[in-house]
């Protein structure tokens, strides 16, 4: 894994030059922070570092008008009245003398990362780069934003390398309307943006930011616009925008390529967003986002103006981009009614365009929220009067969060794999350890007298070993790893009882095959079992559900984004295990996905328990994935069958009352 690290000092150069209370939050600190925090936590020397290069005229022009780009060179002669006169003529724009060398190496580190990532020298990078450009549009500068640098990226990924789906996912508390405009029409690039609207009342106060914005002619269904009508949104409405509306459509558009416009403005603390989502929130969107296009993630700086919470989150980032497994979400995982009147609202517009968001059997109907014309906007634009008591108060909150993240460590070992026998075919990164040692014997005895079959010899080494594996888990000196057993149902019941026994409060067990669930397993809400192949869909009890396995693609990614992960990140689990069992029926990239999303829930604690009769290919693919490397493509979409919908449907209607990170419709009569 490569991790490219694309900045150049020289975009400190521009700022400011005149007294502007909106433009004052876009500062040369922003960059600077950002670089601190990633040395000081050691992340930018795993890196590759690459010192950004200026885009070319030409390349400019991939998005920009030629008249636009000569405009701009032209302002590096300007006098400071000329500068501030020109800038007036924007909205919530500032130039300065060196604006345009720092936005053409803005740009440049953009297409300077695509080509890493698209030549093999780097599988994934972040960008960090100013002014930042998704607001830019064809011959206009905008908000903060001079040339489009991700839209740039994406019309040179597509004509320097070949590539024909791109993905670009927004998650700028603002909305990006010119990647928007420049692509409305265009059904190579998928464009997806949430941000905050309030009916049209903030900034930037466009109708065409609300969520029937879908596209225009052969690009309708390919943008997808999410308005957050209040503040205050957070992790788990963040996470459930990603499981409900944007991966299910991301895996039927199959992308090549996947662009971040990485602003932090919505994160908490930041005075332009006022939401909550937590720095540790876009670790797991980018884990979630490293499962599309092979692992090729090119995430750019956009927004983002409170240091220390911009910093924070750019680090999470990189970390998830490094591999390194995400920290647990902070705070209770129900999403707030607003959130869902929006994915609502979303699956309204969207679902005539993508099979992917029919599975709940029909499309959901809402009126769809509008910017009424009689009400003028009353939000402010990007750095406008803000309410110090407010911005005191979310800088407390924040700074106990930050306290909170701080005392996570990250394992010192990321993935270990126990084998009962030795397998001279199985491929693995180089640092993934092979296990040699046991549990001591006495330990291993006293369990394996709760079955029969691990007093076998096979059994019981392979025992001896799962037990030291988890032990190593559990005491924080190894994140996940894989064990192999010839008796995966009594091995699965001693290591669920032990992880329990050892301090672990929430246990998530994911049983694929025949595997059952013990018959005298406390009912405490301790441990949420869910048995994919079972015979019909059915909630046994609020702790312990069945669903089938669906034969099509698209059946089962319905299965994982709207049950098994939203189920993860609800019970919130210290530990998972993963179970594949006798005639557990997955192919090896279905199992790899599974164990590559379940790395979030538990901040990265997933042992996986196989039945020795399968592959050293499963077993090496999934060693791969809890690595933090892509799993391999389910292949072409097919449409879930009827069947698994309406399986789908039963367990939801079962089990939103108890686990709200199911919903996708908001509840009636609820503020």
């Amino acid at each position: 894994m490569r991790t490219a690290l694309v900045y150049h000092e020289e975009m400190t150069a521009a700022r400011l030059l005149w007294d502007d209370p909106e433009c004052e939050i876009e500062r040369p600190e922003r960059l600077t922070a950002a670089v601190e925090r990633l040395q000081q936590g050691g992340l930018e020397q795993r890196c590759l570092q690459l010192a950004a290069r200026e885009a070319s005229e030409a390349e400019l022009g991939l998005v920009h008008s030629p008249e636009y780009v000569s405009l701009l060179r032209g302002t590096q002669a300007l006098s400071t009245e000329e500068l501030q006169a020109l800038s007036g003529q924007y909205d919530a724009v500032y130039f300065h003398p060196s604006t345009f060398h720092c936005a053409r190496l803005a740009a440049g580190a953009a297409l300077q990362l695509v080509d890493a990532v698209l030549t093999g020298t780097a599988h994934n990078g972040f960008a960090l780069v100013r002014p930042p450009g998704h607001h830019s549009q064809r011959a206009a500068a905008n908000g903060f934003c001079v040339f489009n640098n991700v839209a740039i990226a994406a019309r040179y990924a597509q004509k320097r390398h070949g590539v024909c789906r791109i993905l670009i996912v927004d998650w700028d508390v603002h909305h990006g309307q010119g990647i928007q405009y420049i692509f409305e029409d265009d059904p190579s690039v998928l464009y997806f943006s949430w941000h905050r609207y309030e009916h049209g009342r903030f900034w930037p106060y466009l109708r065409e930011s609300d969520a029937d914005a879908v596209g225009l002619g052969p690009g309708r269904g390919f943008t997808v616009n999410l308005p957050w009508n209040q503040v205050g949104m957070g992790n788990a409405d963040y996470m459930a925008a990603f499981l409900h509306v944007l991966l299910p459509v991301a895996f039927e558009f199959d992308p090549e390529l996947v662009l971040i416009s990485a602003g932090f403005d919505s994160a908490i603390g930041d005075p332009e967003g006022q939401m909550q989502a937590t720095p540790e929130c876009f670790a797991h969107l980018t884990q979630l986002l490293q499962v599309l296009a092979g692992g090729r993630v090119c995430a750019v700086l956009e927004g983002g103006y409170h240091l220390e919470s911009l910093s924070q989150s750019v680090c999470m980032v990189v970390k998830a981009l490094l591999g390194d497994p995400a920290p647990p979400l902070l705070g209770p995982m129900v999403p707030r009614h607003s959130a869902l009147e929006s994915i609502q609202s979303v699956w309204a517009a969207q679902a005539p365009h993508w099979t992917s968001l029919w599975r709940q059997g029909s499309t959901p109907t809402l009126s769809l929220s509008t910017c009424s014309p009689e009400r003028r906007p009353s939000a402010v634009s990007p750095g406008g009067p803000k309410c110090k008591a407010a911005e005191a108060q979310t800088s407390a909150v924040l700074s106990s969060l930050l306290d909170q993240l701080h005392l996570y460590t990250t394992p010192p070992v990321r993935t270990v794999i126990a084998l009962t026998t030795p397998a001279a075919a199985l491929v693995l990164p180089p640092d993934v350890l092979h296990q040699e040692g046991s549990a001591p014997r006495e330990e291993t005895q006293a369990w394996a007298r709760l079955h029969e079959a691990l007093t076998q010899d096979t059994a019981f080494t392979a025992l001896g070993k799962v037990l030291h594996l988890l032990n190593g888990i559990l005491d924080g000196q190894v994140s996940s790893g894989i064990a192999t057993t010839p008796a995966a149902a009594p091995t699965l019941e001693v290591v669920l009882r032990q992880g329990l026994s050892r301090g672990a409060q929430r246990v998530f067990c994911v049983a694929l095959g025949q595997l059952d669930r013990p018959p005298d397993l406390a009912n405490d809400g301790r441990t949420l079992w869910l048995n994919i192949r079972g015979k019909e869909a059915a909630a046994l009890s609020t702790f312990h559900v069945s669903v089938p396995l669906s034969g099509t693609t698209g059946g089962f990614l319905s299965c994982i984004l709207a049950l098994v992960l939203p189920l993860a990140y609800g019970f919130q689990p210290d530990l998972v295990l993963v179970a594949l069992g006798p005639a557990h029926g997955l192919q090896d990239p279905q199992a790899a996905l599974l164990a590559a999303l379940l790395r979030g829930p538990a901040g990265g604690r997933v042992l996986v328990l196989v039945e020795q009769e399968s592959t050293c290919q499963l077993v090496g693919v999934l060693a791969r994935v809890l690595h933090g490397e892509p799993p391999p493509s389910l292949g072409p979409f097919s449409m879930a069958s009827p069947d698994d919908l309406q399986a789908l449907v039963h367990l939801r209607g079962q089990l939103e009352a108890q686990w709200e990170m199911l919903q996708v419709v908001a509840p009636s009569g609820v503020p």
